[in-house]
């Protein structure tokens, strides 16, 4: 199972999102071909209602401990309640990367 597909399933299990979309986006990043580090995270909830940003992002976080501990390195996080994002309707697109030896 790739490491997106396991992302989805945890965050499905711990959130039962109204909207979930995960994307790879290792492709844009100074990493191996086929990778899966960097990951950006759209996810609609009813579990965040009433939880500060901070919290939302700390819980995420922990339900993905043990992908964040055996490799991937980055997570573009869009949390939103469902009246957030039927306001909002998108996440933000993801900046170019500027890290490693693209400086």
């Amino acid at each position: 199972m790739s490491i997106q597909s396991i992302i989805e399933s945890k965050l499905e299990r711990a959130f039962s999102p109204q909207w979930l979309n995960v994307d790879n986006e290792s492709h844009g990043h100074n990493v191996a071909k086929n990778s899966e580090t960097h990951f950006k995270v759209v996810l609609v909830s009813d579990a965040f209602d009433g939880v500060r940003k901070v919290a939302r992002h700390q819980q995420v976080y922990s339900c993905l401990a043990a992908e964040l501990d055996a490799g991937v390195h980055a997570l573009a996080l869009h949390l939103y309640t469902p009246a957030e994002w039927a306001e909002k309707g998108e996440a933000p697109t993801s900046p170019n990367c500027m890290g490693g030896s693209k400086k």
